[in-house]
């Protein structure tokens, strides 16, 4: 199980991790890439959406080119066609720019290098260094050993020309999926498995994204993706922690295929949340089965669902930086990465009122048809975005919770009799009682203001001991539906491998409030603005509002359950 570890927040991370400790010798003098430009590669499959996982790597690998004064690639890993689609080479791209992050005019695709890929492949047959296998799946699993057993193949000692021969009438699609692959002649003993004559083209009769139909046999990652970074001069190819047993591999390629540059893959440990799940197949049935809205459901861990959710680019920038880079596996708590959103929205979010499940206060000694103003701060950390009006009159609206009939000890909110309390930044009122219907369900609540506390301050300077409590006027409030989210999982580790994660649903995970009541300046919000409900929490507007009908969704509550 990996080791549980809490992202420091009260100091800054480490300003330079193994990663730059490895470059900085690279690039000195006497290094293998003394005198050159950093140059580093972001690499997604287009075959899903990007999540939070994949944002550490995008992170490492673009920051790291913005300290060098170097460069990163874009490069989509389209060498498997069977799930890619335009649709995720799109959304990806969208999510990089959206996170501040950009690859200029150097855009790729591993199509781009398929015919030179295949030319390095034929040059390794004509070195004797690969040959055309036909073992089949099933022999090919049965005839790869153990620890103890060396792999085997029965066409290892194939006569070039023969392989050659082969290897181009799959491409010209004379033989049917699984009937042949390309092998590269390494060593059938290794101990490292990655080594024991590896596949390097498989044949896929599969219509591809932007190929078409045009090629049939399609090369492997691990050989292919090297050739990609030597290709466009790579110098630090930048990978997760997995990738590690297969550096041997990448480099055997690097050495032996006619090649202008000669990278060097670095690999670090990769990004583990609790509470959540990040397997592309387990999120994509997720959406398949209907258990989430789709791949933007702020549930989900992509970056399309978190910024729906609320999330900013800054946070999660800031979260990538601060959770460090090592080669130790270990899991971040999600509450972090809800510290992180807290910690800026606190200091961008714009304050409002709202109140999610009112009831109706009448103040029953205010002036009916009388109303006033107040002039209040918009966020007390930014005096630069000014402030705001809201209106105050006879009737409001206040949080249920807020109302205790039959009050409890020490209970300092609204309660018949009870303390004095605030009215955010208006008056000070005492609770006189309530109305409730035949069933018994809270209808009204009724209090006495004092006119000479405007401001929500005593004239006279006496202490108030009561809460502070928000409001809403009646006359001007507009109404909305806020969804309120909590984790998708009820398990820290949904994805174990004693576990089924479907079992580990949070049934709890999205509460909807309707008739939920706001100050009246948020009708004019828009999809993707931020809020911070006061008493309440941070809010995001949705997409799926409409004129007339608000929809905000919880991005984070206002108490913060990270501790170190």
């Amino acid at each position: 199980m990996a080791e549980e570890s809490k992202a420091p927040i009260t100091e800054e991370a480490e300003s330079k991790h193994f990663i730059h400790q490895f470059i900085d010798e690279d690039i000195a003098e006497g290094g293998r890439f003394q005198g050159m430009t950093v140059h580093t590669r972001f690499p997604p499959e287009p075959n899903g959406y990007l999540h939070i996982g994949h944002c550490k790597a995008l992170c490492i690998n673009f920051s790291t080119a913005e300290k060098y004064g170097g460069l990163c690639n874009l490069r989509f890993d389209d060498t498997n066609p069977a799930k890619e689609d335009v649709e995720f080479v799109e959304a990806i791209q969208e999510d990089i720019h959206w996170l501040g992050f950009d690859w200029g005019d150097r855009l790729f695709y591993g199509s781009d290098y398929f015919e030179r890929t295949y030319e390095l492949a034929e040059g390794l047959i004509k070195k004797g260094l690969a040959y055309v296998c036909q073992l089949t799946p099933e022999e090919f699993k049965e005839y790869r050993g153990d620890v103890n057993t060396p792999a085997r193949s029965p066409w290892r000692d194939r006569p070039v020309e023969e392989s050659l021969d082969l290897f181009r009438r799959m491409r010209a699609g004379e033989f049917p999926n699984g009937a042949m692959t390309l092998r590269a002649k390494i060593d059938l003993t290794s101990g490292n498995f990655n080594m024991r004559d590896p596949a390097i083209y498989r044949i896929n009769h599969t219509h591809h994204h932007r190929q078409g139909d045009k090629w049939c046999i399609y090369p492997m990652y691990d050989f292919a993706h090297p050739i990609q970074d030597a290709l466009e001069g790579i110098t630090h190819s930048l990978c997760s922690l997995e990738f590690e047993a297969h550096r041997p591999l990448y480099d055997w390629v690097i050495a032996n295929c006619d090649l202008p540059a000669k990278p060097r893959q670095i690999e670090f440990a990769r990004l583990g949340i609790n509470y959540t799940v990040m397997s592309k197949r387990k999120l994509r049935l997720l959406v398949e089965e209907g258990r989430v809205s789709g791949w933007d459901d702020p549930r989900m861990p992509t970056l399309r669902g978190m910024r729906r959710r609320g999330y900013t680019p800054a946070s999660i920038r800031n979260f990538c930086e601060r959770i460090g880079v090592a080669k130790a596996t270990s899991t971040v708590e999600y509450a972090f990465l809800e510290h992180c959103l807290r910690e800026d929205l606190n200091e961008t979010a714009r304050r409002v009122m709202a109140v999610i499940r009112p009831v109706k206060l009448t103040i029953t000694n205010y002036p009916e048809g009388q109303s006033e103003t107040f002039e209040v701060e918009n966020n007390p950390n930014r005096p630069e975005d000014g402030t705001r009006t809201i209106t105050f009159s006879r009737e409001l609206y206040v949080e249920a919770e807020d109302f205790l009939e039959t009050p409890v000890p020490k209970y300092k909110r609204l309660c018949p009799g009870g303390l004095e309390c605030r009215l955010k930044g208006a008056y000070l009122i005492i609770c006189t009682g309530c109305k409730r219907d035949e069933a018994g369900n809270l209808l009204e609540i009724f209090a006495t203001y004092d006119p000479d506390s405007r401001g929500g301050n005593p004239a006279d300077g006496r202490k108030v001991k009561g809460a502070t409590i928000h409001w809403v006027d009646a006359a001007t409030a507009v109404d909305a539906e806020c969804r309120l989210y909590d984790n998708l999982f009820t398990d820290p580790a949904p994805d174990g491998a004693d576990k089924n994660f479907l079992d580990c649903l949070n049934p709890a995970s999205l509460e909807v409030a309707v008739g939920c009541k706001l100050e009246a300046g948020l009708k004019d919000a828009v999809p993707g603005d931020r809020f911070q409900f006061m008493r309440v929490g941070y809010f995001c507007l949705d997409k799926d509002s409409t004129p007339g009908r608000l929809v905000f969704n919880r991005s984070v509550g206002l108490k913060d359950s990270f501790k170190m």
